[in-house]
């Protein structure tokens, strides 16, 4: 189904707060095979709700409307929604009802019954929830509406709105998706590796460049069932052979979930010694669930004394080569592996900027080490961007250095 995204608040117009809801909703109903044909960001403003959720009532099979059902005088959805499609607000008794049973001391009912008076033929979405959230069907059109606190959209996104839509779409086409996730290679030359199969029937190919990253979307769109499968198979292979070894990964999957993927399927502990990125690789990696089974730990040792001290690096190097250099990476890498007696290890040192640079060693400038096989490589890097960036793309190429040598063995 082809849907749209529209996402209230003025909170999220002045920047005072992100939107994450309507990434995170646009990510799973593309997942389940929906398409989405536009995303909106306005603010709190009933005559603007109304035009835009006209107009999206046009266009589309779905609407997922998320924010302004609070109980506060900013919140207008429910109130914008009841004038532009003519149905009369009314009162639902057990929302009603739930609001009173969870009260705490410092809230009175009538500053919170504003959240049981919905438009007339609204579906509670889940009534023995704490949150609000309907859905009303207008000119047989589902429209979902979710509240903006993240993790309560969340909730009902993924146990109601999408096991409903799953029973809408049984008479519209098959669709069949997958996002493939790479680096290394640049978004022109994927797209140019592509170019014929974008030019086949019923398949459409996407590019996201996603931090130092680039994600390419396949959907194939058929009448049936099998004809759809049969042409992603086919797809899902050109894809795959073109992109070659900067396919890291598909759908969820991470840098650092698929390096540690191939750390336990062999058996193998890693340890990361960090200095410019400043623990940037270690949160990457311990965001992965379950990852201390194959992570034991890292150090970041950004002064030359911490280097010495927790790494055991020669002072002698550091005196005469600097802590930017081949021959520190190298000792960062072997060193913390010998004293922690992890099988691979990885190093990182560098210069991210705005000063600290030379004209030998200009901003950039970046050295990552790699334990691996008992046997220590090191690579230079001159990597542009703002602080931020050189980071960032110091910690990817960290990552997939790892990668690229763990698929080797």
């Amino acid at each position: 189904m082809i849907g749209e995204i529209i996402a209230i608040g003025d909170e999220l117009i002045s920047g005072r707060t992100e939107n994450t809801t309507s990434a995170f909703a646009a990510r799973h109903l593309f997942a389940a095979g929906h398409e989405i044909y536009a995303m909106h960001t306005i603010g709190d403003n009933t005559a603007l709700i109304g035009e835009v959720l006209k107009r999206a009532l046009k266009r589309v099979d779905f609407i997922l409307v998320t924010g302004g059902l609070g109980s506060t005088t900013d919140d207008l959805t429910n109130e914008a929604v009841a004038e532009a499609l003519d149905r009369s607000p009314i009162l639902y008794p057990k929302i009603l009802k739930r609001i009173r049973e969870h009260l705490d001391g410092n809230q009175q009912a009538s500053n919170l019954e504003k959240m049981a008076w919905l438009p007339e033929g609204a579906e509670i979405l889940n009534e023995k929830a704490k949150m609000a959230g309907y859905l009303l069907v207008h000119d047989s059109v589902p429209i979902f509406f979710l509240p903006g606190v993240p993790y309560q959209m969340r909730e009902l996104l993924l146990e109601h709105v999408l096991p409903k839509l799953a029973g809408w779409s049984s008479n519209h086409h098959r669709v069949k998706q997958r996002i493939y996730k790479t680096f290394g290679l640049p978004e022109t030359v994927i797209n140019k590796r592509l170019l014929e199969l974008e030019q086949q029937d019923s398949i459409h190919i996407g590019y996201y460049p996603v931090n130092c990253e680039v994600h390419v979307s396949l959907t194939v769109l058929e009448e049936n069932r099998q004809a759809a499968e049969e042409k992603f198979i086919a797809a899902d292979r050109i894809i795959t052979r073109e992109l070659g070894d900067a396919l890291y990964g598909t759908d969820q999957d991470t840098l650092a979930s698929v390096v540690g993927e191939l750390l336990i399927s062999r058996h193998k502990i890693l340890t990361v010694a960090e200095s410019c990125t400043g623990g940037m690789i270690g949160k990457k990696i311990t965001e992965v669930a379950g990852s201390s089974s194959w992570f034991a730990g890292g150090v970041i040792a950004y002064s030359n004394h911490l280097k010495e001290l927790l790494v055991n690096v020669d002072h002698e190097l550091l005196k005469n080569y600097g802590a930017v250099s081949e021959q520190v990476a190298m000792a960062m890498a072997a060193r913390l592996s010998e004293k922690t007696g992890s099988n691979v290890s990885v190093s990182v040192t560098g210069i991210a900027g705005p000063g600290g640079g030379s004209e030998e060693k200009p901003v950039g400038t970046v050295y990552i080490g790699l334990f691996h096989n008992n046997r220590i490589k090191v690579r230079q890097y001159h990597f542009s961007g703002n602080r931020s960036q050189i980071r960032t793309i110091t910690t990817c190429t960290a990552l997939d250095t790892i990668r690229r040598a763990l698929l080797t063995d």
